[in-house]
């Protein structure tokens, strides 16, 4: 619960029960609960736990002055506080508590072996995973007494797998993996590396590849000779960009282009606090487009690919990121997918008029504040166009768009080809493809949001010199 307040109920006394609340809304005060044997178990960020903690309260007193940190039978606190590791919620199973989380910069999951009925832990560790990029999830588990907890794994070589983890035991059983049709994992391989900020920040960036496509050999840190390379980025609203499957990449993958993700700040990959509340809003938003840039690049630097070779891409409020990114790098890129992108920063947030803008202060900051207008304006992408050469540009939009209205990328395309300084015989260009029927999130209509996914990335493919020899021509 974030600025909300929890309640309890007893079930088994249906009607008769009386509606409690475990802690009243408070600002800036987030917590969820969970119940065992006569405790509740409570994640939160009370007490200044930014990433927040595990704490425990007796059920008929459950409220702040209750709470006391999870502690093992010594009363050494488990999982405390932690800089480098963010805890989300628990799950409670008769003799064990899972944590769900976030350390080292990915997704994990932490079991607890209970004491006994009380809140003492008798012991606890980390669930491993066999692949060094993944997510991982904890799912429905509505049985207590269940002797296995279900989990789901997935990285960007894995399709999406259930499996059951035995809690005393640790050992794994697949449950369910997630058919792909004509994919076989034993062609790709994945990558995780971190490359420094020019602020000395370590930013994960997770690679994705087709070995028969793309050769590297074993121990090497990147490719005999470099790769077409297809850069993806969000940053915002602390949403971590997760390294899991993804069928859509595989269109790039399969043609020789290394897919690669850089999880910047703005997302909450390496903690809540530090990569996006401290890190990577308001006054420190920049770090996002920096990063993104110094991470690019680094895969220049480090062989992956070269300038010629490398586009990227964000949507929404990663569409800020690309534009932020061609604005301060356009010589790093070869081309530039902007999806409904959010880039007349000053012009939406200053009309509170627009239904969403209001809200939207909470991330990017107030403009009547002339602190957070002149910040904001340095990194508005409209407003930060320059008279120098763009790369090939791709900017898609909704006329029903309510997030990003239709007019901001049709602002920013004109606002671009005005400016720039490409020849005219130069085949990079600024295009505009406006979607008359779709909303934010693309076509409603499954089939055709494949076609419209299948026209950006075709369109990427042509910008990189991947289109196959054969392939059908324009308009054929």
């Amino acid at each position: 619960l974030s600025d909300r307040k929890g309640t309890l109920a007893d079930l088994e006394k249906g009607a008769k029960s009386l509606v409690r609340t475990v802690q009243p809304r408070e600002t800036g005060l987030r917590y969820s609960v969970s119940h065992r044997s006569g405790w509740l178990y409570i994640t939160t960020n009370e007490g200044g736990a930014k990433n927040q903690r595990v704490v425990v309260a007796p059920l008929d007193s459950p409220g702040k002055a209750s709470w006391r940190p999870l502690a093992d039978a010594a009363g050494k606190p488990v999982l405390p506080h932690d800089a480098g590791r963010t805890v989300s919620f628990a799950t409670c199973f008769k003799d064990h508590l899972v944590v769900k989380g976030r350390e080292e910069g990915l997704s994990q999951v932490w079991v607890l072996d209970m004491a006994g009925p009380g809140p003492a832990v008798k012991a606890w560790h980390r669930v491993s995973w066999p692949e060094e990029a993944y997510d991982c999830s904890v799912g429905p588990n509505q049985e207590m007494d269940a002797p296995a907890v279900r989990l789901s794994f997935s990285s960007p070589v894995t399709p999406w797998r259930a499996v059951d983890y035995n809690l005393a035991t640790r050992k794994m059983a697949t449950v369910k993996d997630t058919p792909v049709p004509n994919y076989d994992p034993r062609l790709y391989a994945t990558a995780r590396r971190e490359v420094a900020a020019r602020d000395g920040a370590k930013v994960p960036v997770t690679l994705f590849w087709r070995k028969d496509k793309v050769n590297l050999a074993k121990g090497a840190s990147s490719p005999s000779a470099p790769a077409p390379l297809h850069l993806y980025g969000y940053g915002s609203y602390g949403m971590s960009m997760e390294p899991s499957f993804s069928m859509s990449a595989l269109p790039l993958v399969d043609r020789g282009c290394v897919f690669a993700v850089a999880h910047v700040r703005g997302g909450s990959e390496k903690g809540r606090w530090q990569w996006y509340e401290e890190g990577g809003k308001y006054l420190t938003k920049r770090n996002t487009f920096n990063d993104f840039v110094d991470v690019a690049q680094a895969l220049v630097s480090e062989g992956w690919t070269t300038a010629g070779r490398m586009s990227c891409e964000g949507r929404s409020a990663g569409g800020l990121l690309v534009g932020n990114a061609v604005n301060m790098a356009p010589h790093l890129f070869r081309a530039a997918l902007a999806g409904v992108p959010f880039v007349d920063l000053i012009v939406t947030m200053c009309d509170s008029s627009i239904p969403l803008t209001t809200g939207e202060w909470e991330e990017w900051g107030n403009p009547n504040s002339p602190k957070y207008y002149e910040y904001m304006l340095s990194y508005s992408p409209m407003d930060q166009v320059r008279a120098q050469e763009y790369p090939s540009i791709l900017a898609t939009g909704g006329l029903h768009d309510p997030r990003v209205a239709y007019w901001e990328p049709a602002k920013w395309v004109q606002r671009l080809r005005e400016r720039r300084t490409n020849a005219p015989s130069d085949p990079r260009k600024v295009l505009l493809k406006m979607d008359l029927s779709a909303g934010h999130f693309s076509a409603s209509d499954r089939y055709k949001h494949l076609k419209l996914l299948a026209f950006d990335y075709a369109w990427v493919l042509d910008q990189l010199g991947l289109v196959e020899e054969g392939a059908p021509a324009k308009g054929k």
